[in-house]
């Protein structure tokens, strides 16, 4: 069993679960308008349910204004639906009849304080897929030494690597997690 494999998996695996973590971030309403925050929207048409983004251009427009152009005209009643019934997001779209405006109002302090609550949700989240990677990395070293494949050092120094490693993800995270939070509590 080669330890660089397993330190190497176990990397990957933090930064996917780093990368799973951003992107939810990213769909985080933060008061200024991001294409991103319609990115879980799913459009009924054409009888199947289709990503917003397959079914028409997202743009923000300007700070508080987002602009979906429909790639097919007959699909911008669809859209404007799927948006306003999306209650997670809490938008009032309008169109006319060429294109779909939503309108970002701004945050209240209640609501800003739950998605703060969201974004700690989901860190720990993130904070068990990389506790749940470490541990199967130990488990995969245990097995190897016991097999005698590798040493009692290299073992040591396989497990140090990755605790390094975790350390490394866990506080970007937890960096990507204070700056989000302050974007949301900024007016």
């Amino acid at each position: 069993m080669d330890t660089a494999k397993i330190v190497s998996r176990a990397d990957a695996a933090f930064k996917s679960a780093k990368e799973f973590l951003e992107n939810d971030l990213a769909k985080l309403r933060t008061g200024r308008a991001n294409a991103g925050m319609l990115s879980g929207v799913m459009v009924e048409v054409y009888g199947t349910r289709l990503p917003l983004n397959q079914v028409g251009n997202v743009i923000a427009q300007e700070a508080q204004l987002l602009q979906i152009t429909p790639f097919d005209p007959s699909n911008l009643q669809a859209i404007a639906a799927a948006i306003r019934n999306n209650q997670s997001l809490g938008f009032n779209p309008s169109d006319d009849g060429r294109v779909v405006r939503v309108v970002i109002p701004p945050l209240t302090e209640e609501r800003r304080r739950e998605i703060v609550k969201q974004i700690g949700e989901k860190v720990e989240e993130s904070m068990v897929r990389l506790r749940s990677v470490r541990h199967e990395a130990l488990h995969q070293i245990d097995e190897a030494q016991k097999q005698k494949l590798i040493s009692e050092d290299d073992a040591r120094r396989t497990e140090k690597q990755i605790d390094e490693s975790m350390n490394g993800y866990r506080s970007s995270i937890e960096t990507s997690a204070k700056n989000k939070e302050q974007e949301i509590m900024t007016l």
